[in-house]
């Protein structure tokens, strides 16, 4: 450029561009251009906007959970099965009673087992779950299924994590650690596992031959089953406590938590007796909250705006506002549930909301200009918000 600045141009220059395009446009061939850029083609393949998937096995274990072996369905498009990282989960999209809805589910295989052509979901029917029980009412051999691309950022991060990582789960909140175990056995990741897995009782545990198969191949895995209404031999017995942690949890570590809310409410207090930092400290959080936060109204008037339209619907205070608007029929963006991907990520355009707070995972941007995440989010009273078109 030499000396040449802004100033050195010649404005009449610029005048011709208009006339050379048109020029170039009417030269080029009227044939549809077909071709599809590679990292577009690598992103549909990582992140496909639905997975269609079929029902190739049920598994039965105790205490009403089943695992699901999934294969792509090829005659509704679906080639081959997205990669993800261990730790990462599918959603799970439904329809009942006319409420289209889903929920989030680790995935219980490894990734390389997305690369053999299948996904295993493990999931556990509970009294009043709308999905779960859908699940394991409908999801035979032979079903069709509906899935999101791998999501969640519940995974082992060597740039923010120790090289050990001390897993802490409870009940199926195990599922997780299972596809990181294999994950680690099979060298597509790289660091140790210290498994904590708490149980009520021996019969209840869930992949214990899996993972002993899986820790007696690699030195990098231990698995301590926890119990605690049982004593048993070469178990250890009670609460996984803050005590017990550090019985296992050696040197530099990382302490990654999955289990329900109940867990999470007990496990907090003992991890504060541990005095890791802040960055140490993993909980998988998706799962919507339960409990009545709302205004205490009873029944709420809730505006909503959608890709400009607007309709106005009555709402119980105690359902969330993803809640709410998946009763109203209203097709949504979610994900997560627990307002963790960002996908509802809305406007309120008028009104107060509650949100809990182990569930805000806002920037400080959206608090400041009204941006919530409906699926974690009660009404305070009447509303008005604006959702973005399901995805």
């Amino acid at each position: 450029m030499g000396n040449s600045n802004i100033n050195s141009l010649d404005p009449r220059k610029f005048l011709s561009i208009g006339e050379m395009r048109e020029k170039q446009i009417a030269a080029t061939s009227g044939a549809e251009h077909k071709a599809f850029p590679p990292a577009n083609t690598l992103a549909e393949r990582l992140h496909p906007s639905r997975q269609y998937m079929k029902v190739e096995k049920v598994i039965d274990h105790t205490f009403g959970r089943k695992s699901y072996i999934l294969v792509p369905d090829k005659e509704r498009g679906t080639k081959e099965c997205a990669y993800f990282d261990a730790g990462q989960y599918l959603y799970v999209f439904v329809e009942k009673d006319g409420i289209k809805t889903g929920r989030p589910y680790s995935v219980s295989s490894s990734p390389e087992d997305a690369r053999r052509g299948f996904y295993r979901l493990t999931v556990r029917a509970v009294e009043g779950g709308l999905v779960s029980n859908y699940i394991a009412e409908n999801w035979t051999e032979g079903a069709s299924v509906e899935l999101s691309d791998p999501c969640g950022s519940f995974t082992y991060e060597p740039l923010r994590d120790a090289e050990h990582l001390v897993c802490v789960s409870g009940g199926s909140g195990i599922t997780p650690f299972v596809s990181l175990a294999k994950a680690v056995a099979e060298g597509s990741e790289d660091c140790r596992l210290t498994l904590i897995c708490g149980f009520k009782t021996r019969e209840e545990i869930l992949f214990e031959e899996e993972l002993g198969a899986i820790s007696a191949s690699s030195d990098k895995i231990k698995v301590v089953y926890v119990l605690s209404d049982e004593s048993c031999e070469g178990y250890e017995e009670g609460n996984i406590s803050a005590e017990l942690i550090r019985k296992y949890a050696i040197g530099d570590y990382s302490l990654f938590v999955c289990g329900s809310q109940a867990m999470y409410a007990y496990v907090k207090g003992e991890i504060a007796k541990l005095s890791l930092p802040r960055r140490r400290v993993r909980f998988e959080c998706f799962g919507e909250l339960h409990g009545a936060l709302g205004c205490g109204r009873g029944e709420i008037r809730m505006k909503v705006w959608q890709s400009g339209e607007v309709r106005e619907v009555v709402c119980s205070a105690d359902d969330t506002i993803l809640q709410s608007l998946e009763k109203h029929g209203f097709a949504t963006a979610a994900r997560c549930r627990s307002g963790e991907c960002g996908y509802c990520h809305s406007s309120l355009r008028s009104g107060s909301v509650i949100i809990p707070p182990e569930a805000d995972h806002r920037r400080l941007a959206d608090e400041k200009f009204g941006k919530i995440h409906p699926c974690c989010t009660y009404p305070d009273g009447d509303i008005e918000i604006e959702i973005p078109a399901a995805r």
